[in-house]
């Protein structure tokens, strides 16, 4: 977690950062350095303001370090941010002040090791706070799962379905947000993290419509799909009382990524550690609980429903109350703006999220082919490698944020050598969990199921499952560094190829056609992930990163540039 706001400065401190920054950039006449009298009076300091002409502002270049600053002088208190970088930083950290892309004494083994520290603390509570926001959805599949076997189908299908054709969908244009907040945030004008949030808001207000559509006539289209009537009745009712906590989703997500732009990474982790109690009281309560509380069947999904909305609730008031005020500008119309911005990136980021995860729904679809002990066996190493998975996703949203941190401060062979610790840490972490798969293969499955068959189909695909660890953790990283290059539409690119022309056909050719079964499923998976994590990690290694950073300046000063034009037109 940054400092930053932990122990705000006082005013006059502000106060005098802020004439140094503006000496420092030629911003200061001589007059202005022999009085600092209006700097205390907002009548004498509007009135000051009102000698220095608006067309008289200079410009900033365009490419490179943004000298942005500001001509205007205002009244300034704890919440006023800085408006340059060179005043205060964002970011405190041990090599704060030191340029590693000039200096002659470039320490690429020091450097490694400080962002092998820097992304180890930043993934810990991330990698929390998404086991904690797994364990939501699980409480409610195990409630259900007491009631009838009939009863778990529908929550797993209307659960699947909630996935491929919601959470998916708007996970990948809140993924924009990766590429567009850390490099805001470190940037000379630090509203723009805010402002993002807002523009991604008023995106998915849009997007429910489409989806709520879909949810309420959901069980025509699973009849169509031939699904069972009362699996697919149930399903239906399943996915109406998610609708409640489907707008809370989008709003969490959106939330998370403002607060991790800044590095307040701990401020998720309290809020989900302060609902995950509640979310199972409720799934008791809810589905178990003595009348009237006791719903049954549609307990679950409300309980589910009622914990987003207080995560929103607790978000709110973390960022009201706790959080700095650095990165939040007022409500404006420009939050409607650069909506072409976030729909292209958003549909790559759908292309490079949804594809994935639809891949996976797709392989358990034709495990449920091959009968139910593979059916249960695939169940048990989904669940498993999509628990273990939660660690490198969590690494792999820290390495967004801190590579896209770097690139707002113009450190771009630091973000070279951060991608370098990201790998590094990623390898690690995928050894650990292969090497449990192994030790544990032949008693895995007794966790889940006592079925002799389950335990032996279990074991004998673990080692694959071994293996595919290794680059399921490559991939989560190449995933969150093509982020914050702004490179959606190559990481969607990438996964369709991997997965639909690849790793799949492969798959169902070795599961079918070779009666390899669910190894042949795992092993065209295991390939596609091989494919996804070698050739991205290529591209992310030859990257040119003079140029990345030349692509955050250049899309930070065209917001700054608007930003300048509306004040224009407002002082006329």
């Amino acid at each position: 977690m940054s400092s930053y706001g932990q122990h705000a400065p006082s005013t006059s401190f502000q106060q005098d950062s802020a004439l140094v920054a503006r000496f420092a950039s030629g911003d200061l006449t001589e007059r202005d350095t022999r009085s600092h009298a209006p700097f205390n009076d907002p009548e004498e300091v509007s009135a000051w303001n009102d000698t220095i002409p608006h067309e008289s502002r200079p410009r900033r270049p365009t490419l490179g370090r943004p000298a942005y600053t500001e001509n205007k002088i205002t009244s300034t208190n704890e919440r006023t941010p800085l408006v340059s970088k060179s005043s205060v930083s964002r970011i405190h950290e041990a090599y704060e002040g030191i340029d590693e892309d000039s200096h002659h004494d470039f320490d690429y083994r020091r450097i490694f090791f400080e962002e092998l520290k820097t992304l180890s603390r930043y993934t810990l509570p991330v990698f929390g706070t998404h086991v904690l926001e797994y364990s939501l959805l699980i409480a409610g599949t195990v409630s259900i799962g007491h009631l009838s076997t009939n009863a778990l189908a529908a929550a797993t299908l209307g659960s699947m379905t909630a996935s491929v054709t919601g959470f998916s969908i708007m996970l990948g244009f809140i993924s924009t947000l990766d590429t567009l907040l850390p490099s805001a945030w470190t940037s000379s004008n630090p509203q723009l993290v805010g402002l993002w949030c807002q523009r991604m808001a008023v995106v998915l207000f849009f997007l429910l419509f489409p989806i709520s559509a879909a949810w309420i006539k959901s069980e025509s289209i699973l009849l169509a799909l031939k699904q069972d009537p009362e699996v697919a009745h149930y399903a239906a009712v399943y996915l109406k009382w998610m609708l409640l906590g489907l707008p809370a989703y989008g709003f969490n997500n959106i939330a998370r990524r403002y607060f991790q732009s800044q590095n307040l990474f701990n401020a998720p982790t309290r809020i989900i550690l302060f609902v995950a109690p509640i979310n199972l009281l409720l799934n008791y309560l809810l589905v178990w609980g003595p009348k009237p509380f006791g719903l049954g069947f549609i307990g679950a999904p409300i309980a589910t429903a009622i914990s987003f909305n207080l995560i929103s609730i607790c978000s709110i008031i973390y960022g009201v109350f706790i959080a700095p005020h650095t990165a939040w500008p007022p409500l404006s119309r420009r939050m409607f703006t650069k909506m072409p911005v976030l729909l292209k990136l958003g549909i790559a980021g759908v292309c490079q999220v949804g594809s994935e995860w639809w891949s996976w729904e797709l392989a358990s679809l034709a495990a449920s082919l091959l009968g139910p002990v593979v059916l249960a066996t695939q169940s048990i190493l989904l669940v498993s490698a999509s628990t273990t998975f939660q660690a490198p996703y969590s690494l792999s949203i820290a390495a967004a944020v801190r590579v896209g941190n770097l690139l707002g401060q113009s450190k771009g062979k630091r973000a070279e050598i951060s991608c370098h610790a990201a790998f590094a840490i990623a390898f690690f972490i995928s050894i650990v969990w292969s090497t449990m798969f192994m030790v544990f293969r032949h008693h895995w499955a007794k966790l889940f199921n006592n079925d002799p068959e389950v335990i032996v189909l279990v074991a004998s695909v673990l080692p694959l499952v071994s293996l595919f660890q290794v680059m399921d953790g490559l991939a989560a990283v190449v995933a969150g560094i093509l982020r914050a290059q702004s490179r959606q539409a190559t990481g969607g690119l990438l996964n369709v190829i991997s997965y639909y022309a690849i790793g799949i056909p492969v798959g169902m050719y070795l599961a079918f056609r070779q009666d390899m079964g669910l190894f042949g499923i795992w092993l065209g998976l295991t390939i596609a992930l091989v494919s996804t994590s070698v050739v991205g990690g290529l591209i992310i290694l030859r990257a040119d990163w003079d140029h990345e950073v030349k692509k955050v300046m250049e899309r930070l000063e065209s917001d700054r540039d608007m930003v300048d034009d509306e004040e224009s037109a407002e002082s006329a």
